[in-house]
């Protein structure tokens, strides 16, 4: 039986944005099934347009210049990898409804739902993450 990986993305800054894709992807590379509940500002990773401008830890600039010389994927390019990799992506209805935003404001190939939605994949998980 395949394991289950949920992820809880809830902050929105570049590091979170690795940390979450890093390890979606490393999971889903072992043939875990993954799925990611992204909630609050967890919402920007997979916004159309904040994504791909996401905030540095103040002081921490001179790192996205090390990411570059690492070649380490951008994060679309993890977006876009982990979808390939089958993760499942679920965005946070009440926290869009709350902002204001509709599904069209983020990268295709999403699902939309609430909590419930997240806890019924989540029941099963062998492994539960927050970041």
């Amino acid at each position: 039986m395949k394991k289950r990986v949920a992820i809880i993305a809830a902050n929105g800054g570049l590091f979170d944005a690795y940390k979450v894709f890093n390890i979606a992807t490393a999971a889903a590379a072992t043939e875990a099934e993954v799925a990611i509940f992204f909630t609050f500002e967890g919402l920007n990773l997979i916004h159309k347009e904040a994504y791909q401008q996401l905030p540095l830890p103040e002081g921490k600039e001179q790192i996205q210049q090390g990411f570059a010389q690492a070649n380490v994927p951008s994060i679309p390019e993890l977006v876009s990898m982990a979808q390939e990799m089958g993760v499942k992506f679920i965005a946070c209805q009440m926290t869009m409804d709350v902002m204001g935003l509709t599904k069209e404001h983020f990268v295709d190939g999403i699902d939309v739902g609430g909590a419930v939605t997240f806890l019924d994949f989540a029941k099963d998980a062998d492994i539960t993450l927050t970041f």
